[in-house]
């Protein structure tokens, strides 16, 4: 089969009264396609056998091989080559056999030069079209939205401008655009602004003396959880670990076809790690207020005891608290073996009014996810990282207990503890034996560091944090950061730049998706 040459397109027409279309053959080889002809559909299989194809329109009703019999043959030869019937048919029957036949467009004769034109750019040059008008939209809204994040935004502008670098993320990666590397540039300027807006006005955001503040981990049960149950709704709370919006988007994607969901984002706390934002959703309450209030059930940074096996004793406190009647359960899947165990027992789940949820997402899409170099080379980019975040959901167990609960009648509510970001830039820092390990954040009494790369947090009882000991400090990296220790820097930075990292300060991390999805099936 010989190289495709560079016209504009090479087609292949097969019609057994191809004669009488002399006036689209011309139009369309006036726009700069070659065309080949041919009269049945023995000759179109012979000619497709020796010669590539951008395109074939093919006749459905021909003498000898039908037209879909030649269609089939010729997927056998080019599987990948689009093919457009034509037919004086309308028959519901044709068009489903057509159409089960992988077509990529079904034109009714008689067909005029334009429609035919329309059919060749969605099949041939949908990709080209696309890029074009995605690169122009872009270059327009580029200086927008450089002077929105310039502009100091509020926390609420700052959702909307996340919001709006994910799209063209999306549409950018999607049409495969050299573009995306200014997207990624105007994406780390975004950042580092952000973090300085944090920096500034966190503090006020914990203590009260803001009372124009975001949506925190705290407020997730008492401002939207409660309220559906209030209007005797039944609800699935499902906490998914470490999910960004980017990813959310993914996700969303993969399940349209069961609910209509609104996208409403909110604010993780600090830090952006399990063992802090998660617990302060499933308690109501900050860190701080936990270890005070339930000290059996907060476990210290320097404890060896799992962060977050108390989840479900901190709801039963948080009900109790608000004083409600209704029964719960609580529900933790940390595999692919644990999603079909519930998946398993779900009719137990209809006698509760809310069900809540921990998906630990990172555990389930890699058994292996302590083989850093195996995910390095899976998630070597935020594309990647985003497609193997559709492709677990999408042959994972939780696709189909998302059906289950589509066809339950009981409002979900989607949301994550935090995000992560793709490291790239060290911070040296020194800490003593008893410090923590994370990359994006330290906590500490004998911390080294350069205070203007950092956000400090002193007084941790400031911002609802507890402290291992009285003088206690945190320090977190902001944008694409991360702490390495000066022995071995060379190699302890090989080793962590370009993974994905959680814990400190970035769009990312902080503003996370909080998704109500009503299903779509009566």
């Amino acid at each position: 089969m010989d190289d495709k040459i560079g016209f504009y397109g090479r087609l292949l027409w097969v019609d057994d009264e191809i004669e009488m279309l002399r006036a689209q053959i011309y139009f369309l080889e006036k726009k700069g396609y070659e065309i080949i002809k041919a009269s049945n559909g023995t000759d179109a299989i012979d000619i497709c056998s020796k010669t590539s194809f951008d395109l074939i329109l093919l006749d459905e009703n021909m003498p000898g091989l039908s037209g879909l019999e030649t269609l089939q043959r010729i997927k056998e030869i080019q599987p990948e080559v689009p093919v457009v019937m034509v037919t004086k048919s309308e028959e519901e029957n044709i068009m489903n056999q057509a159409i089960g036949s992988k077509i990529a467009d079904y034109l009714i004769k008689p067909v005029n030069p334009n429609q035919i034109l329309l059919s060749l750019k969605k099949n041939i040059h949908k990709k080209e079209i696309l890029s074009e008008v995605t690169q122009t939209s872009y270059r327009q809204e580029f200086a927008k939205l450089g002077m929105q994040i310039n502009d100091s935004p509020t926390w609420a502008e700052w959702i909307d401008v996340y919001k709006r670098l994910v799209y063209w993320e999306l549409e950018l990666e999607e049409v495969g655009s050299e573009m995306s590397e200014m997207l990624k540039m105007q994406k780390q300027e975004a950042n580092n602004l952000f973090e300085k807006y944090i920096r500034k006005n966190y503090e006020s955001w914990i203590d009260g003396s803001q009372t124009n503040r975001p949506l925190l981990s705290a407020d997730v049960f008492s401002k939207r959880v409660f309220p559906l149950l209030n209007n005797g709704e039944k609800v699935f709370l499902i906490i998914i670990d470490n999910l960004r919006y980017d990813q959310w988007k993914t996700i969303a994607s993969e399940i349209s076809d069961l609910f209509s969901y609104n996208d409403e984002l909110y604010y993780s706390i600090l830090p952006t790690v399990t063992q802090y934002a998660r617990n302060a959703i499933c308690a109501g309450l900050m860190p701080l207020q936990i270890q005070q209030m339930f000290p059996e059930l907060w476990v210290d940074e320097d404890e060896d005891e799992g962060k977050n096996l108390k989840e479900g004793q901190l709801i039963g406190t948080l009900m109790q608290r608000y004083r409600r009647k209704e029964t719960y359960t609580y529900n933790k899947i940390n595999d692919s073996v644990g999603a079909d165990k519930l998946l398993g027992q779900f009719s137990r789940l209809m006698n509760s009014p809310l069900n809540v949820l921990v998906i630990n997402f990172i555990d389930i899409i890699s058994h292996a996810r302590n083989e850093r170099q195996m995910m390095h080379e899976l998630v070597g980019n935020e594309a990647a990282y985003r497609s193997i975040t559709q492709s677990w959901f999408h042959h994972s167990s939780i696709r189909n207990l998302f059906e289950a609960i589509a066809q339950s009648g009981y409002k979900v509510i989607i949301t994550t503890d935090h995000g992560s970001i793709r490291v790239e830039e060290p911070i040296k820092v020194v800490g003593d034996k008893e410090t923590n390990t994370n990359l994006r954040y330290k906590v500490g009494k004998n911390l080294n560091y350069n205070p203007k790369e950092v956000y400090e947090i002193k007084s941790p009882k400031n911002v609802g944090l507890p402290s291992p000991n009285i003088s206690s400090a945190y320090i977190l990296c902001g944008g694409d950061k991360f702490f390495a220790y000066p022995n071995n820097f060379n190699y302890y930075v090989t080793y962590y730049r370009g993974t994905f990292q959680h814990g400190g300060i970035s769009m990312e991390e902080m503003i996370i998706p909080l998704i109500t999805l009503e299903s779509k099936i009566k």
